[in-house]
């Protein structure tokens, strides 16, 4: 591995603030708590979609999953429901220190890039919006491959593009079943918390290489563990 990795961003929940969905959940259900209920059962039938060879929108889902709730909680679900979840989701802001982590990386001489479940957008991508896009030589979508996260082929399609080696990349991401998938392709992991995840400590499950309770914190841990002598 290079000194330097190239740092590959997960987006939703590792740079840009999840509980920003959260007043959508409790106006829908009362309770903002369903709000992680509704991301566990996003990300398990974006990977069903894909195991299973079928071919699904990440933003179709996530309104999918949404009605799906609806009906096990015997709550209707409008569309105009589905439009809030829509317009949270393209509004998420940043993490507090997201920022700060990135100039910092960036200044360390580090490439970084983002690699997320979610399409193209038409118009300027959430990471626009929350000021943090221009800290990235690239933002790749999993759509050209077909298939979801941790699905080999979508960390396989950055290393492609980049010309590297999925060895030559490190996910950061806040998920720990995207660092496994990277890990397995020979490449690191370093794991943000944010103090709603953490690594599952299994035999034969490749444990990330950091693992910090904030981006502040792991940009350090990053650049201690790949500095240059």
């Amino acid at each position: 591995m290079p000194r330097h990795p190239i740092l590959v961003f997960d987006v939703n929940e590792t740079l840009l603030n999840l509980d920003h969905l959260c007043p959508v959940f409790e106006r829908i259900f009362g309770d903002r708590a369903v709000m992680r209920e509704w991301f566990a059962q996003l990300i398990l039938y974006s990977q069903t979609v894909t195991i299973t060879g079928l071919q699904s929108d990440f933003g179709a889902l996530a309104v999918g999953v949404l009605r799906m709730i609806g009906e096990i909680r015997e709550v209707a679900v409008t569309d105009e429901n589905a439009d809030m979840l829509r317009n949270a989701i393209a509004t998420m802001p940043a993490h507090p220190d997201a920022a700060g982590a990135l100039q910092h990386l960036h200044q360390q001489g580090f490439r970084m890039v983002t690699l997320t479940n979610s399409p193209p957008s038409d118009g300027p991508s959430a990471l626009n919006r929350a000021g943090l896009a221009k800290y990235f030589e690239a933002s790749f979508s999993v759509q050209p491959t077909g298939r979801f996260k941790p699905a080999p082929q979508t960390y396989q399609h950055v290393a492609d593009t980049l010309s590297v080696r999925p060895s030559d990349l490190c996910l950061v991401a806040c998920h720990v079943w995207d660092t496994i998938g990277m890990q397995a392709m020979g490449g690191s992991g370093a794991l943000v918390t944010h103090g709603a995840n953490a690594p599952l400590t299994l035999p034969g499950i490749p444990q990330p290489d950091l693992v910090a309770p904030d981006l502040a914190s792991l940009a350090q841990d990053i650049t201690r563990r790949w500095s240059e002598p």
